[in-house]
């Protein structure tokens, strides 16, 4: 078909991402008119579920949100909550929470890396086609995997949907003695996270560029996981501008699309990103050591704009979560009480966290008895469905200057996009407006 006629892409149902979308694209005359993709996956209505509970529940429920980064809505909704409380929890507590947050970066970036990504680079169907190809790569990649479901299962008590996460902390505490044996796999660890920099910096990748707005959180002195400061970085701008978690309604804003069933978001009305390229761009030189310099070796030096080098950034990110997680180790001793009371205030809370895809923001409103009366999940996925979009309206663009590919090319390369950014979709589609018109 030529470019100068009009031609309509539908792929019905996305490979390789975490829930249910489709991409659709409209070409007229050489021109990308339309590029959408279709979140179609149902409403799941978590805000509406956690307005009525108790101050001590959001953790429990909003882990069930998603059972990949569960962590990152337990961690979320403690700080939240723990922030309208205006609860601090010790500091033996919190570096727990932390080596519980790493061990979820190992396992859902590595899944990420090894199952749906890296099939792209190596002209693989699948994670079933690359196996037979690569096998001792995919091996590797389900042994960091199981590092990371490890320490999840001792700190969280099992590796999906954690119940050993309260509000104040855990219902438990591990020994050093219980610690010691997960330090030897993460060791190991180690040289299999530095193994996979060094595979997939190998890569070939396409020549691509993103301009979005960039947004992480930050910390003054280590790579923000568990914590930080909402921090923005704009395309040419050489210094961040941050504004306190108190603020996010303020700054990010979202409504309601036709075409998806999550909505999008907009940063002081203006195309925006979360996730690992957006953390490395704003923190990468607070990586460790080590990680910085399997960051320098794959040639990640300086600012990196294109989306699909976001598969190195993620193998940094899990050399880093094993590294952090071995340091928490090292110096860890047992908290004099698991978890510190939260008794309940009248107040609104704001908690953010990184996700593996991203910024995670929750607020909630309480009542005097704890009760939650209005609560707001932003999950990334949702923030950056409108950057995905630009992505695939350029990237075919540009396919489309270069030459004449048909559809299948066009919907391969169109996926590719879409994996850059790891979407999990079921996460996003959490909010759904209702209009009922009645004669």
């Amino acid at each position: 078909m030529t470019h100068k006629g009009s031609r309509l892409l539908h792929v019905a149902s996305l490979a390789r991402v975490e829930g249910e979308g489709a991409l659709r694209l409209r070409i007229h005359g050489g021109q990308v008119t339309e590029a959408r993709l279709q979140i179609y996956e149902p409403p799941r209505f978590f805000e509406a579920f956690l307005r009525g509970r108790g101050h001590t529940e959001p953790p429990d429920i909003t882990s069930r949100v998603c059972g990949i980064c569960p962590v990152a809505y337990q961690m979320s909704a403690c700080r939240a909550v723990e922030n309208a409380c205006q609860v601090t929890v010790d500091a033996p507590i919190a570096a727990l929470r932390r080596l519980l947050y790493c061990g979820e970066w190992i396992e859902s970036q590595s899944l990420h890396i090894y199952l749906l990504h890296a099939p792209d680079f190596l002209g693989c169907e699948g994670a079933v086609g690359l196996a037979k190809t690569h096998r001792e790569h995919v091996e590797r990649g389900l042994r960091l995997k199981q590092v990371g479901n490890a320490v999840m299962e001792l700190l969280g008590g099992r590796a999906i949907h954690p119940i050993n996460v309260r509000l104040g902390g855990f219902h438990r505490a591990p020994t050093p003695a219980e610690l010691r044996p997960l330090a030897e796999r993460l060791r190991r660890a180690r040289d299999d996270a530095w193994e996979t920099v060094r595979w997939v910096a190998g890569f070939d990748f396409p020549e691509a560029r993103t301009d979005h707005d960039l947004f992480a959180l930050s910390e003054p002195d280590r790579y923000a996981i568990d914590d930080g400061v909402p921090t923005v970085l704009r395309d040419g701008e050489a210094q961040p501008r941050t504004f306190p978690v108190t603020a996010f309604g303020s700054h990010v804003t979202e409504e309601q699309v036709p075409h998806s069933t999550a909505l999008h978001a907009g940063l002081d009305g203006r195309r925006y990103l979360t996730g690992s390229l957006a953390r490395y761009a704003i923190s990468g030189t607070r990586l460790s050591p080590l990680a910085r310099e399997a960051a320098h070796l794959a040639g990640l030096d300086g600012d990196c704009r294109n989306p699909f080098r976001t598969i190195v950034i993620r193998a940094v990110e899990v050399l880093y979560a094993v590294d952090e997680a071995l340091r928490i180790i090292d110096g860890y001793e047992s908290p004099a009480r698991p978890h510190v009371p939260v008794p309940p205030r009248a107040a609104t809370g704001h908690g953010a966290t990184e996700a593996p895809r991203g910024l995670l923001y929750h607020r909630y409103v309480l009542d005097g008895q704890g009760t939650v009366t209005d609560a707001r999940l932003v999950p990334p996925t949702a923030q950056n469905q409108r950057a995905i979009e630009e992505d695939l309206r350029r990237l075919t663009q540009a396919a489309l200057a270069a030459g004449d590919p048909g559809d299948t090319e066009l919907t391969a390369l169109c996926e590719r996009g879409i994996r850059n950014h790891d979407p999990c979709i079921s996460c996003s589609t959490h909010f759904l407006d209702l209009t009922v018109v009645r004669g």
